[in-house]
């Protein structure tokens, strides 16, 4: 499941679980890429629950939208993401620490409530 929601003129919440195939993967960046529009200095709040790894076709579809996905993130200055995995937390961070203008920060499971003050706390 991938499912996204705008939340005013500044904020997408983005609900992820599941195993993501390249169909999906497809829709997901679209719906990114759709949603995301005219978003400037925008926060992101991702809450992720149970995975599968995605398939070698939606690494592939990720990899062709490289371009794109570099122009989303653009539009972004601070990201949660919520999950139960503390590795999913520890690489969400150090991704973080790799894009320029972009601060990350995650969240255990339970602190959902949480992450919301932390991004409400940058507008």
């Amino acid at each position: 499941m991938f499912h996204v929601t705008r939340i005013g003129d500044k904020r997408l919440e983005i609900d992820f679980s599941g195993k993501l195939d390249s169909h999906d993967m497809r829709f997901a960046l679209d719906e990114l890429w759709r949603k995301s529009e005219g978003i400037t200095a925008g926060q992101l709040l991702w809450r992720i629950g149970e995975f599968d790894m995605p398939t070698l076709g939606a690494v592939g579809v990720e990899l062709a939208r490289i371009p794109q996905l570099f122009r989303l993130i653009r539009r972004f200055d601070r990201c949660a993401v919520v999950c139960a995995k503390e590795w999913v937390r520890k690489a969400a961070e150090l991704e973080g620490t790799l894009i320029p203008g972009l601060t990350v920060r995650a969240f255990e499971e339970h602190q959902g409530t949480a992450a919301h003050f932390w991004l409400d706390d940058s507008a």
